[in-house]
């Protein structure tokens, strides 16, 4: 999941699956990824390692649902 907080406070989470979280973060940065992430910095705020990729695909799937999870890591965003 990335996390991404602007001057003006609007914090935002992403949650996408990915082989490559190194390459991925830096397209986001670069702007080069999904519209919604154009504009920000994004910062890594949680990972999990899936054996397969039908697992990635489920676990993300669940976490885009997951308001409260989702809700505690912008909490912790906030924090730093």
């Amino acid at each position: 999941m990335l996390g991404s907080r602007r001057e003006d406070g609007d914090c935002r989470t992403y949650v996408g699956w990915t082989n490559d979280i190194d390459k991925r973060l830096a397209r986001h940065n670069a702007g080069n990824g999904a519209r919604a992430t154009r504009g920000r910095m994004w910062t890594l705020i949680y990972v999990e390692k899936c054996k397969t990729r039908i697992e990635a695909m489920s676990q993300e799937w669940h976490l885009k649902r997951d308001r409260k999870f989702r809700m505690q890591m912008l909490a912790s965003l906030r924090a730093l």
